[in-house]
């Protein structure tokens, strides 16, 4: 077995450290993670529209200071080998170079901060690290076991968090996913322990590499679903979709109540994030848009009450509806005036669900579900349906950018609404009642 082991790479004897840089020639040994991969947000950082467009403009506005702040995260590999240091040349460095690599995250040795990337990769340019306790040497590179890349062990949730907790050269804290995973209770410890691999990188029994004998490992996949999605041409996007949709689908659980108040009637909507290691939305809080729709009809079938009803097209941030639900981050700058550019902000508030700090149903810890009171004047309701919706961006931060002509129109279409199908819910039942009653 070892000795049709040693035969795995491309090359004979072993990979270039050239090479090793290349996602495609980790295919050969590797193919159904590098297909995975292939469809992640990881390697569409760099070609992102709306990370290209967000960074020249921030570039311009910024007059260059913003320097390797977003493609440090966006192609680190490209910047670890001084290939840019905007990240406004990018038609220029290798595509092999674009994205988060294979080559990156294997090579990373130490985490040095716990926001902006703060890693250090190793020297050893054909020392792949993994999470296997004690891997085969093949003939491809040399291999050896990283807790920061076990999905078991809460280190590895160090190194996501490297990159995936911002703070703005402003001292904003822009993204805060894993100060938030920290503060959960999947992240205290224990027996409740989570690390983000075990919900965005699932594992499954089967050999590391595609090769006859391979022994078989505990492998995670590589697909690492979050809220964003690819919006031109790009391998395995519906396939992304769906993940999106199933890990969003699990998320958060909630209850719809109406009761009499005084010859009116309220509409009670609880939420609660009961599934996330984190706060929800996360990451770019900021540009998320989540909101409730919430429609009530009277025994007739007329429609008597609706908030956060938009078209696909429409904004939400710019309906009018003094009972909108709106979940997000909303950056403000010196004068106090909302923005939407990260380098315009100098400070933040957040209207987020909270994560899961314990499990003691006994501690005052427990309950941090959200509740919001809706007033109907108009009648009393038979029938109300309420959804929870998520854009992974604001359509009006996109609009933004296209009329400032660094995104390209066409690109406004191809940005999905996510319905969460474990908060769609219907209540129909008698007054003083619930969905989960």
């Amino acid at each position: 077995m070892l000795l049709v082991l040693v035969g795995c790479g491309p090359k004979e004897p072993a990979l270039t450290s050239e090479e090793l840089l290349d996602p495609e020639a980790c295919a050969d040994c590797h193919q159904e993670h590098y297909r995975q991969w292939s469809g992640s947000m990881h390697a569409y950082a760099a070609e992102d529209p709306v990370f290209v467009a967000m960074n020249e403009r921030g570039q311009e506005e910024t007059d260059g200071d913003l320097g390797t702040f977003c493609i440090q995260c966006h192609a680190p590999m490209a910047v670890e080998l001084g290939l840019t240091d905007d990240g406004l040349n990018m038609d220029e460095v290798p595509d092999m170079l674009e994205g988060v690599t294979c080559a990156f995250c294997h090579r990373v040795e130490e985490v040095t901060a716990d926001h902006n990337k703060g890693l250090t990769l190793s020297d050893e340019d054909d020392l792949l690290r993994g999470g296997i306790a004690d891997p085969v040497e093949t003939g491809a590179h040399r291999s050896a076991y990283s807790p920061l890349h076990d999905r078991g062990d809460a280190q590895s949730s160090d190194l996501c968090g490297s990159c995936h907790d911002l703070v703005s050269p402003n001292g904003v804290h822009l993204e805060r996913t894993y100060l938030e995973w920290t503060e959960s209770v999947f992240g205290m410890g224990g027996v409740s322990q989570l690390t983000c691999g075990n919900c965005h990188m699932r594992g499954s029994d089967g050999p590391a590499v595609n090769t006859e004998g391979a022994p078989i490992r505990r492998v995670h996949d590589h697909s690492m679903p979050g809220v964003d999605i690819a919006i031109t041409d790009w391998p395995e996007r519906e396939a992304q979709l769906e993940l999106v949709q199933e890990s969003l689908d699990g998320t958060l659980i909630g209850s719809v109540c109406v009761n009499p108040n005084a010859g009116l009637f309220d509409i009670q909507v609880t939420l609660e994030n009961a599934g996330a290691g984190h706060a929800w939305p996360s990451g770019a809080a900021a540009d998320r848009r989540a909101w409730v729709e919430l429609k009530a009809y009277d025994a007739a079938g007329t429609e008597i009450f609706t908030s956060g009803v938009v078209g696909d097209t429409e904004p939400i941030a710019e309906l009018v509806d003094p009972w909108l639900w709106l979940l997000r981050d909303t950056m403000t700058d010196a004068n106090g005036d909302e923005v939407h550019m990260f380098w315009e902000a100098t400070d933040s508030e957040s209207d987020l669900l909270p994560p899961s700090v314990t499990f003691d149903a006994t501690s005052p810890d427990f309950i941090h579900w959200v509740q919001r009171t809706y007033t109907v004047v108009a009648g009393q309701p038979a029938r109300v349906e309420a959804r929870v919706r998520l854009r992974p961006m604001g359509l009006e931060i996109l609009q933004s950018l296209v009329d400032s002509g660094d995104l390209a129109e066409e690109h406004l279409s191809e940005f999905p609404t996510f319905d969460l199908g474990s908060v769609t819910m219907v209540w129909d039942g008698p007054l003083g009642s619930c969905t989960d009653d």
